[in-house]
């Protein structure tokens, strides 16, 4: 089939691989958010997807808005029979959802109905899930809520991170997608509504909610931090400035440290919770490299009885 890819982020890739590695499908040109700044010198640079369809020599269509009349002028000169979907980034209206014969199709990292919305992985770790996956499905107007044409199970892991699990979700959810477009060109597949139980939303995550609360349960606290990793990444206040947090580790010991409370010692750094105290991780203060705990709390020469806010 003539496929137009829709996709922004490296989690995208593995999926347009698939495509282009597939002798059964032609990816005619890809669909992406525009050039943006990234890094610390907000260099503007071409998003993940871009720069692969660069090096395939493949058309890029970067439009601000999927509604704009040039964009989708192209995209029917274009004559898709599909159009493959993945962390495309931005909302399709039905003008665009029309133009494929067989329309777009989803690949999303959750166990649909659960956690629809932009951020499922995330979701799935903050909540503790044990299970979770990846779902296909024909985009329609109402949010994630098109009918599904194939789902996949995954573990989340004890100590997963969203990274991690994302990056698992991205390999084999390629191959659900692959095998979800093989089965709409062979007329062997149909698509089946969600059930009306079971919703639940995972909005996106901002910089706040990443920050930890160490007035928290250890256990919850845990889960936030490995969610948040590696994105928008964890961080609470030391004296005063922002402190840049990779997950900590709930540590079954005795212990009378009250909340934030940090307690320096030598292999290791514990700070206090609600409930039995955690161990940091990796910390990078304001205007520092990220360095082990142990390392931060010499330089820092953290006293006892502070805290972290």
């Amino acid at each position: 089939m003539r496929l137009v890819f829709a996709g922004t982020p490296e989690v995208a890739l593995p999926s347009l691989r698939a495509f282009l590695e597939s002798d059964r499908h032609e990816v005619v040109a890809v669909v992406t958010r525009p050039d943006a700044p990234s890094g610390r010198g907000r260099k503007v640079e071409r998003s993940p997807v871009a720069a692969l369809a660069d090096e395939h020599g493949i058309e890029v269509l970067t439009p601000a808005k999927a509604g704009d009349p040039v964009f989708q002028a192209r995209l029917r000169e274009l004559r898709p029979d599909l159009c493959p979907v993945v962390a495309y980034g931005a909302l399709l209206p039905e003008s665009a959802l029309s133009i494929p014969t067989h329309g777009w199709v989803n690949l999303h990292f959750s166990v649909l109905p659960a956690w629809r919305g932009a951020a499922p992985v995330q979701a799935a770790v903050r909540h503790g899930d044990d299970i979770t996956g990846a779902t296909t499905f024909r985009i329609v107007k109402a949010l994630d809520a098109g009918p599904v044409f194939g789902v996949l199970t995954e573990r989340v892991r004890e100590r997963d991170t969203a990274g991690e699990l994302l990056a698992r979700l991205a390999e084999s959810g390629a191959k659900l997608l692959l095998s979800t477009v093989d089965g709409v060109e062979d007329g062997t597949l149909r698509a089946v509504e969600q059930p009306e139980e079971g919703v639940s939303y995972a909005p996106k995550v901002a910089v706040d909610d990443a920050r930890l609360d160490f007035g928290t349960p250890a256990a919850a606290l845990d889960r936030v931090a490995r969610a948040v990793t590696p994105d928008p990444g964890a961080w609470a206040e030391f004296r005063g400035e922002r402190l840049k947090l990779g997950p900590v580790l709930p540590v079954e010991e005795e212990h009378d440290l009250a909340p934030g409370e940090i307690k320096a010692e030598r292999k290791r750094v514990l700070v206090g919770t609600a409930t039995e105290p955690v161990a940091l991780g990796e910390v990078q203060a304001q205007g520092k490299k990220r360095m082990p705990a142990t390392d931060w709390a010499r330089g820092a020469r953290v006293e006892a009885g502070e805290r972290i806010s």
